[in-house]
């Protein structure tokens, strides 16, 4: 694995999955909603956060996180080795914006940009619940793309992805 993409839902745990697998490969990781989102929650212009997500995937090794698959979602998929789809339940992920909301209301998380403090939002709460039936038809017919040289890895519990980081974690230190 030299270039990982993690999709799924908000909530599913894309970020902490990738940041483990990130030190565990000794590869940057590439948040995009860190290059899509600029302070105060404004939204990056699309031709300005395409260049940026295109300069990320130019990259030799990264494990980048994040779906928005209609800003150069072909282009990742297609430089990605392997692609890593957190496809868990929608209330497993509700449960895990809420606690993230809650615990981290008012601070920025690492993978954000400044300025893009956690907050409740009714709307971002909307998009998680219908996520399984307006957005993960889309993930699904994305990594349906992928060439037969890479690698799908579908988790649909967290203990899977958890047994999954442990695993390649307990390998690499014995190498």
């Amino acid at each position: 694995m030299q270039r990982v993409l993690v999709v799924g839902s908000p909530g599913s745990g894309k970020s902490m999955f990738a940041k483990k697998l990130s030190s565990i490969m000794d590869v940057p990781m590439v948040s995009l909603d860190a290059l899509f989102w600029r302070s105060g929650w404004t939204p990056s212009e699309g031709a300005d956060f395409d260049r940026r997500v295109t300069e990320a995937t130019n990259a030799p090794h990264w494990v980048m996180e994040g779906n928005y698959l209609s800003h150069a979602g072909m282009l990742r998929r297609e430089r990605a080795d392997t692609v890593v789809w957190l496809d868990l339940p929608r209330m497993t992920c509700m449960i895990g914006v809420m606690i993230r909301t809650a615990t981290g209301h008012g601070r920025v998380r690492p993978e954000m940009s400044p300025g893009c403090s956690e907050r409740f939002d009714a709307d971002f709460l909307h998009y998680v619940w219908t996520f399984c039936q307006k957005q993960r038809p889309q993930l699904a017919r994305f990594v349906e793309g992928l060439r037969s040289d890479q690698i799908l890895m579908r988790f649909t519990r967290r203990s899977e992805a958890d047994r999954y980081l442990h695993d390649l974690s307990a390998s690499e230190s014995v190498h």
